[in-house]
């Protein structure tokens, strides 16, 4: 008895000294949410990713935070490899002990991301990517996606195609599970609402390694009316120099997802092509009362302007503290439950998380490219309602696997 007195008045002591955790010192902790994106090898998209991140967590901890405690997020490189983005999930997960993961730029890195999360129980809100397999063939139910599909990016796309005289149809895109899937998507759609177009054409570069000029011979060759482009960065300045030296765009029609993006038209400068309809974010004329208090808060802290992934850093990130506050919880279930659903209030308008497929019904901008003062801009755009570019929900939950629940 006198050696089990000892040891609790021991005991005792060890907790009043500090040796055992403080509830008070638990509940006061940050919240830990981890981040893992391509910033080193995708920069001019993910750092403004990053910055409206920031923002978002900045606002909801100035807001008093979410449960009564600060949000803290653990940024993460995966240098584009989904090898990468495991070994740094595993550390995030088990090392930093965070509670939501999110981020991710490429599809492959996306996907690796989504299996892992379903493993570990723990949600992911993947920004960037705009794979449909994330949330349809390969989705789940800890896995839920903010930017827009190739699917809606598409649908836009070929109805404005749709309206163009041209038959013939060429398309060019990266050789990687994007591209394979916005070109399937783009064809689809188009065919459906075009029967008699004809497609003379496909060219596969691998990304980050187009060689325009092989590639305009091989289009050339084709003789097509119109080309599908879903090249992006350094490979769609390469396409639109080499395409503009030839004048081969001359006379000949082109839709381009994404090419509306300031991240885009900063790059092309005054080598941006005319006429192209696009995607895009009109970062300076679009002026709702909701983006303009952005764009204001936006500058202030960055001394720069949004670019579009900027609103998607924002919107996951608001998102993420809204699911917590939710559930009112850290539990990784819970949070996902939450997720499912998850209304909220964003710089474009109201965005839902869908429940059916767990995709964010973000609006999207559809217009043309300009130039104007040797700088790209773009113009005659409309903005379209997410829902309009998406399946119905009852269509969307029977793409997904049964194991992802509906």
């Amino acid at each position: 008895m006198g050696q089990f007195r000892s040891f609790a008045f021991a005991t005792l002591a060890l907790c009043l000294a500090g040796g055992a955790p403080d509830a008070g010192a638990q509940a006061s902790a940050p919240i830990k949410i981890g981040d893992i994106n391509s910033y080193s090898a995708m920069a001019l998209f993910t750092e403004p990713y990053r910055r409206g991140a920031q923002l978002a967590v900045e606002e909801l901890n100035a807001a008093g935070g979410v449960l009564g405690r600060k949000l803290e997020v653990i940024f993460r490189d995966d240098a584009m490899k989904a090898g990468d983005a495991i070994t740094q999930a595993e550390q995030l997960t088990t090392g930093e002990k965070v509670v939501v993961l999110a981020g991710g730029f490429s599809s492959s890195v996306c996907l690796a991301v989504a299996d892992y999360a379903e493993r570990k129980k723990i949600p992911y809100v993947c920004g960037i990517s705009g794979s449909d397999a994330i949330v349809w063939e390969k989705g789940n139910a800890f896995t839920f996606r903010t930017n827009q599909s190739t699917h809606m990016m598409a649908t836009l796309l070929a109805q404005e195609a749709a309206k163009l005289p041209a038959k013939r149809w060429a398309t060019v895109a990266p050789n990687y599970e994007f591209g394979t899937s916005f070109v399937a998507a783009f064809k689809k759609q188009l065919g459906a609402l075009r029967p008699d177009v004809q497609w003379v054409s496909e060219q596969w570069p691998a990304v980050g390694k187009l060689d325009a000029g092989p590639i305009i011979d091989s289009l050339n060759a084709a003789k097509p009316e119109a080309i599908f482009n879903g090249t992006f960065g350094t490979d769609l300045i390469r396409l639109a120099r080499e395409g503009n030296t030839r004048d081969f765009f001359k006379n000949r029609s082109v839709a381009s997802g994404l090419t509306g993006n300031p991240e885009f038209l900063e790059a092309l400068k005054d080598e941006t092509p005319e006429g192209w309809i696009a995607t895009g974010y009109p970062w300076d004329t679009y002026d709702s009362p909701a983006h303009a208090r952005f764009k204001k808060a936006y500058e202030a802290r960055f001394r720069d302007h949004p670019r579009w992934y900027s609103i998607i850093g924002y919107i996951t990130y608001k998102a993420i503290g809204s699911a917590i506050a939710k559930a009112n919880s850290t539990d990784g279930e819970a949070i996902a439950k939450a997720l499912k659903g998850l209304t909220l209030d964003t710089p474009l308008g109201p965005v839902t998380y869908r429940a059916a497929d767990h995709q964010a019904n973000i609006p999207s901008f559809i217009g043309k490219l300009a130039k104007r003062d040797g700088k790209g801009h773009f113009v005659d755009w409309r903005l379209v309602p997410g829902d309009q570019t998406l399946p119905t929900p009852a269509e969307a939950a029977k793409l997904r696997p049964a194991s992802a629940g509906k």
